[in-house]
């Protein structure tokens, strides 16, 4: 391969690079690590080197593990749970042989929420269909209303309860299709910097506004962050949906509560591909239950609409929220962590410019 004069050398290539790659010798020690991996592995470079992949990334994955132990065989793997020294996180990783040096081999470990940038197409298609769906419910619901609401006023004293209930119903359903037609709205507008800790405690606020049942609130707010690039009203609508959320999944405690952190996270590997480009998502906000967490065959698909762990759930506020954090340019993922017993959603956002 030719060179042009002046153009960045292989290591600046790779120090360039928006997820891990780690080089393997032949006993699966690590020689080098790029930025990405010490931000996502949680250990600089220089404490990395030598030290055996299998002690510093955790597979749970026996199948895939027995196969990432041949060095000589090519692996693409996505959405795979892996364990670290700051913790879980999912990932896609490869592994890929170098053939004129057998035994060694380059492993790339990229954040599962930064898949292919396809991946959103396939989600406004995704979020398209139930707006089409809402569309088309609503004219005909508008009918059912009114004639609900004229049998009301008709009907005998025994029957008029049912009557109620037929206008009640219809409202709940009125909701819902309101609901469905956010998701396939037109992204959301940033209309300037955005106070995080305040639009956080306007949603806590909220929160406890609403409910009756003594779910703890706890701020660990790093002070010190910068405004974001969001929309307020929509950031508070996301806070909502998953203090909420957070709340209604320790209920079973004896003394529930819910954390709220924000925290700086330099290095790359919070970055996202988005028009083309790479946007740094440095300020993080996590909420944190301790309650049971989210169903395993539900955790890979819990943004996507009509999918819920609530026996009465519509299965619309976390594709709700997935919309909003995306229309604002940040990303928004969940893990378990079942050796501490939480669970955890983080909004990653970029800061205001």
């Amino acid at each position: 391969m030719n060179t042009i004069a002046g153009a960045p050398d292989a290591r600046a290539q790779l120090a360039a690079l928006i997820f891990a790659v780690l080089l393997l010798d032949e006993d699966d020690r690590i020689v080098e690590a790029n930025h990405a991996a010490e931000e996502m592995l949680g250990r600089s470079a220089r404490k990395l080197a030598e030290k055996r992949f299998w002690d510093v990334v955790g597979i749970a994955d026996h199948r895939l593990g027995d196969r990432l132990s041949l060095s000589d065989a090519q692996v693409i793997a996505r959405g795979v749970t892996i364990a670290t020294a700051i913790g879980d996180r999912r990932v896609n990783i490869s592994s890929s042989p170098m053939h004129g040096n057998p035994g060694w081999r380059v492993v790339t470990l990229s954040d599962a929420g930064q898949s292919e940038n396809d991946e959103d197409d396939d989600q406004r298609v995704e979020l398209r269909a139930p707006a089409v769906l809402a569309h088309e419910i609503k004219n005909p619901l508008s009918a059912i209303r009114g004639a609900s609401q004229l049998l009301t006023r008709r009907v005998a004293g025994k029957d008029k309860p049912l009557a109620r209930m037929i206008s009640a119903e219809v409202d709940r359903i009125a909701q819902l299709i309101d609901r469905m037609q956010q998701l396939g709205a037109k992204p959301i507008e940033i209309t300037g910097p955005c106070n995080l800790h305040e639009a956080i405690r306007n949603a806590m606020a909220t929160v406890r506004a609403g409910r009756e049942d003594p779910c703890e609130l706890v701020e660990e707010f790093d002070p010190s962050l910068p405004a974001v690039a969001a929309e307020q009203g929509a950031l508070e609508q996301v806070l909502i949906n998953l203090i909420a959320n957070a709340c209604d999944a320790g209920m079973a405690q004896e003394h529930p509560s819910v954390t709220v952190r924000t925290r700086f996270v330099s290095g790359l590997v919070f970055n996202t591909i988005r028009l083309g480009k790479a946007t740094r998502l440095p300020i993080e906000i996590t909420v944190t239950d301790r309650g049971p967490g989210i169903d395993p065959a539900l955790r890979d698909h819990v943004f996507e609409p009509f999918v819920s762990s609530k026996p009465h759930g519509q299965g619309l506020g976390l594709a709700l929220v997935r919309k909003l954090v995306r229309d604002m340019g940040g990303r928004i993922s969940h893990e378990r962590d079942e050796r501490a017993g939480e669970t955890h959603f983080r909004i990653n956002l970029p800061v205001a410019g």
